[in-house]
């Protein structure tokens, strides 16, 4: 029973929570001038996939990589296709401006193409490839700024 109270206590806390974010995330945009597309990149971001890195770095470190990149891949495909898909749904209109079919929407089949390619090539992400990676995200909100 004390399961049940604690997960119905939680998925409250963690609504409260994401509202509390985008408010907050809100607010800051709206007090320094900074677009909502640059905050939504890196403050919401960053902030809500703190817990995927956490959770790809314990599985790397335990040798189980595929747990890593199925946490990616997973967590890629829920935010494109359930969470855009339930928010049309219930909002009736999503809009998405020019910028992101011009500008975002390649990066995102850039990464999703690397990441295809990792199996098919038999590749690993060493050290290397992390840093490139990590790189390219930060050379992405620099661009992203400037454009």
């Amino acid at each position: 029973m004390l399961v049940y109270v604690l997960f119905c206590l939680s998925l409250v806390l963690l609504l409260a929570g994401g509202d509390w974010l985008v408010k907050g995330a809100v607010g800051v945009a709206e007090r320094f001038n900074i677009s909502p597309l640059i905050i939504g990149l890196t403050i919401v971001a960053i902030g809500t996939s703190l817990p995927k890195l956490a959770t790809g770095v314990m599985a790397a470190r335990h040798n189980k990589g595929s747990v890593a990149l199925g946490n990616v891949v997973g967590s890629s495909l829920f935010n494109t296709a359930a969470i855009m898909g339930v928010t049309a749904f219930i909002t009736g209109d999503v809009a998405v401006g020019q910028h992101i079919i011009g500008f975002d929407m390649w990066g995102m089949l850039a990464a999703t193409l690397f990441l295809i390619a990792l199996p098919v090539f038999k590749l690993n992400i060493g050290r290397t490839g992390g840093i490139l990676l990590t790189g390219t995200y930060l050379a992405y909100l620099v661009a992203t700024a400037i454009i």
